[in-house]
């Protein structure tokens, strides 16, 4: 044969196909995002927990997600069809979340979201591995598909804002009780959660029959782990523990800091809350706007540029976000920036955060593993950032920097005295300067370590 004969085109995703994997990634978010992004102002305001016993609670999500992969991804490469491994995942998962938000005590509610994320964290990665699996060209159709999931979270984070809004924000009354009265109607967003989750385990059982497959080894994750030795997978690996540590920062207080803004807004910057809500997670949500934009752009320019430059942006990306969380206080007051334009500047890189890190580091598992064990290979990198990162970040951000950064609240160069004790608040300069840092060490050891090449050593679409 010539081999200068041309190619034969991968053949299109088609309708059909694009739009079942599209809702299936819509559901599987939608069911995340009506909840994570206010989790911290709930147990903080409403449920009344220590800031160490929150700690635990966020820390409970990565412990779940350890064990879960190893189960699931033997389960959906060995054993037992992915779609109805997720089905019944996202049923459960309902029943618990559904409880969740009614648990006051907090074993109840540290047992319950173990469970949870038992139960949930697996469901990413497989979500991934079987739109993978169905796919006629993993670089061009993935980021039409996995956009979807965005829009979900954006829809149900608006969504949720604006019912905090308009039935949970009490007129004429202290800014103490009306964040109260918003953390009290946040609720809400584990019933609604719950909801989708029903909806989400029924639909499916109609998704594309996806059959574990046969490999080398019984036990996928022994197979996978010896494909992770080497590069890059395995700077990969090491590079996402820290990374989802600072993500984790962003998650754990971002919209309480949002939150406190909000609540002050005045004039122009009050039609704000009119759009997005209140409570932070609605504001939030233009982060996942940002988000649509970048996986747009993916299929265009992940057969140009290196996985190595788009891994970069996305670490450029976090650093700069924390700076401007960070140097809020001085942009203000400095440059005459307003704090409005700071906030949805630092939330929009999100888009960035995401789309060229995270969702870019999925194609490279994908791109560098063997067939029979991608389902596995995808849980056990879902395991370092939804687990190892997420228990590190948590603790941390909530039981380390936690404390570290409350400061006095002063008037007139003396503390101000509440009920017997000094006033507190938050250093937030303090606070966003550590994953600032952490991150632009992560840039500097992805560029000196990282293999420079633009498609993977022997890898397929398929």
């Amino acid at each position: 044969m010539n081999s200068s004969a041309p190619s034969v085109a991968t053949p299109r995703m088609g309708f059909g196909l694009g739009s079942r994997l599209s809702l299936m990634m819509f559901l599987q978010y939608a069911i995340w995002g009506a909840w994570l992004p206010l989790l911290y102002p709930f147990l903080k305001n409403y449920r009344k927990f220590e800031p160490d016993e929150i700690g635990w609670l966020f820390m409970a999500g990565g412990f779940g997600a350890i064990l879960g992969p190893f189960i699931a991804g033997q389960v959906a490469d060995r054993l037992f069809n992915t779609e109805k491994f997720l089905g019944l995942s996202h049923i459960a998962g309902a029943v618990v979340v559904w409880f969740l938000g009614d648990a006051t005590n907090f074993w109840v509610f540290l047992g319950l979201s173990l469970m949870y994320s038992v139960i949930y964290a697996p469901t990413i990665a497989l979500t991934n591995s079987l739109a993978f699996h169905h796919m006629p060209d993993r670089d061009r159709d993935f980021g039409w598909v996995r956009l979807w999931g965005t829009v979900g979270w954006i829809v149900v984070g608006i969504g949720i804002g604006q019912w905090l809004l308009h039935t949970h924000t009490p007129a004429g009354v202290s800014a103490a009780e009306e964040s109260l009265a918003q953390a009290t109607g946040m609720q809400d967003a584990f019933r609604l959660s719950a909801i989708l989750g029903v909806l989400m385990g029924l639909y499916c059982f109609s998704l594309p029959k996806t059959p574990p497959q046969k490999g080398e080894e019984h036990f996928a994750f022994l197979e996978t782990g010896r494909e992770i030795k080497r590069n890059p997978l395995l700077i990969l690996f090491l590079l996402a523990i820290p990374v989802s540590m600072i993500h984790q920062f962003y998650f754990v207080y971002t919209s309480q800091f949002i939150g406190e803004y909000q609540n002050n807004f005045e004039g122009f910057e009050s039609s704000i809350n009119k759009v997005f809500g209140v409570g932070g997670g609605g504001l939030m949500t233009i982060g996942q706007m940002s988000e649509i934009v970048v996986l747009f752009l993916i299929p265009f320019i992940a057969s140009k540029w290196s996985r190595k430059s788009l891994l970069a942006i996305g670490l450029g990306a976090y650093a700069l976000r924390m700076f401007l969380f960070s140097q809020i206080g001085w942009l203000n007051a400095t440059l005459g920036i307003p704090d409005v334009v700071i906030l949805v500047a630092g939330v929009s890189l999100h888009g960035l955060c995401f789309g060229c890190f995270i969702f870019v580091a999925f194609m490279v598992v994908d791109e560098e593993t063997t067939k029979d064990v991608k389902a596995t290979a995808q849980n056990l990198f879902n395991l370092v950032i939804v687990g190892v990162g997420i228990i590190l970040g948590s603790y941390i951000a909530s039981n380390v920097m936690g404390p570290l950064t409350m400061i006095e609240v002063l008037k007139d160069g003396q503390p101000v005295i509440e009920n017997g004790t000094p006033l507190m608040k938050r250093d937030w300069s303090l606070l966003f300067s550590v994953p600032l840092y952490a991150a632009l060490a992560c840039l500097v050891i992805l560029l000196a370590f990282y293999p420079s090449r633009k498609s993977p050593v022997g890898s397929s679409s398929s």
